[in-house]
């Protein structure tokens, strides 16, 4: 098991990590298909009313990923653990983007691959089958994307200096993690049987790190942050839409893993209860520049 500090790991614990992760996301999309809504898309939407439905939250969230991201048209951007490829479809689909997506999952990558195909975006939609710790940054992109994955990054100050060296001079930085609130709630709540259940037997490897070690991590990839919105709200609703979508259709979850629906409504209430206790969602943006958004002029 990869030990839960806040230093870096080393190359073995690297791979070990995302190996563990992968027995989640490499599970069948069918699965997922039963809950998350028409895009496929593994964290929160942006609710704008009481009446919001889950597909409109996420939708949402996709455009407002793309705002903090500065995305006017055209832009080649890399999305850091594409996940089942919301946000790169969205991107190249609504705004003409050239996006390059990563993962470690083969079952995503092939899924994002062939969604793009069906809906005639495999010219703007390129999937790469790697972790972040084996790409090769080249500073040529506009933005990067890392929408809800540096919980599964044990190294996560060398992921986002991936990141910003992946980006040119004025590119932008969207990054969105749960996060514990501060070193206290990390130390008390990251050994308890109910975050271990999460964190190893949901996810093989997840560390929720202080609010404050992220902030950290983006400055000493010399990014300016200029943005940071908390989310939580947000993301305790999209959850409580996920539940009803998990009981609405438990039948075809347990056809295709016995068990799992149970295992997927005890993680997703366990996380449901922590929120604004020990736990929150927030979502920040950066920019690969000295002084900010002010010298880029934006």
């Amino acid at each position: 098991m990869v030990t839960r500090t806040t230093p870096a790991a080393d190359d073995a614990g690297l791979i070990k990590a995302a190996a563990a992760t992968n027995n989640h996301y490499d599970l069948t999309p069918e699965i997922f298909e039963c809950f998350l809504g028409e895009h496929m898309k593994y964290t929160c939407g942006i609710y704008a009313s009481d009446d919001s439905t889950l597909d409109e939250a996420q939708e949402a969230k996709l455009e407002f990923i793309a705002n903090c991201l500065g995305i006017q048209g055209g832009e080649r951007v890399l999305d850091i653990g594409v996940g089942w490829g919301a946000l790169a479809l969205y991107l190249a689909d609504r705004y003409d983007c050239q996006v390059l997506g990563i993962t470690p999952s083969g079952t995503q990558a092939a899924y994002t691959r062939e969604r793009a195909r069906r809906r005639n975006l495999d010219d703007r939609v390129q999937v790469q089958q790697c972790s972040v710790y084996d790409f090769k940054p080249d500073g040529a992109f506009d933005a990067v994307a890392m929408v809800g994955v540096i919980e599964h990054m044990p190294d996560h100050q060398r992921a986002v200096a991936t990141a910003a060296g992946a980006l040119k001079r004025g590119g932008r930085l969207y990054m969105s993690a749960t996060c514990y609130r501060n070193d206290e709630q990390f130390t008390e709540f990251t050994p308890r049987d109910s975050s271990r259940h999460v964190q190893e037997t949901i996810f093989g490897f997840a560390t929720l790190r202080p609010f404050s070690q992220l902030v950290g991590a983006v400055e000493d990839a010399k990014l300016s942050l200029f943005r940071a919105t908390d989310l939580t709200l947000h993301y305790e609703r999209t959850i409580r839409d996920w539940l009803d979508g998990i009981a609405n259709h438990a039948d075809r979850i347990e056809e295709l893993r016995p068990g799992f629906s149970a295992e997927l409504t005890r993680y997703l209430e366990t996380v449901n209860t922590g929120w604004g206790h020990a736990t929150k969602h927030y979502a920040l943006a950066a920019v690969r520049s000295r002084w900010g958004l002010t010298e880029v002029g934006r």
